[in-house]
């Protein structure tokens, strides 16, 4: 293939792929974690804050996750978790 048709080709593959945080999963123990949190979601009744500020640490950890910063990914998950009592 020559290469400004293979570059045509990634590109338009980039855009037709959507990017989206739950497509992605994190690896072994933080997909746990991550299963853990959604599912402690279905079963908590958080304040409209605490409901916020979890959503906000799932995708501050699913971010990380994505980036390859497991530790970090592991903290926020393990603070949302905290605060739904967990």
């Amino acid at each position: 293939m020559k290469p400004v048709l293979f570059a045509s080709v990634v590109a338009l593959a980039a855009l037709a792929t959507p990017a989206t945080a739950d497509e992605v999963p994190c690896e072994n123990v933080l997909a746990d974690l991550l299963a853990d949190l959604r599912a402690a979601l279905q079963d908590a009744q958080p304040s409209d804050a605490d409901a916020a500020k979890v959503k906000e640490l799932e995708d501050k950890g699913i971010e990380r996750c994505n980036a390859d910063d497991d530790k970090h990914a592991d903290e926020f998950f393990v603070q949302a978790l905290k605060i739904l009592g967990k």
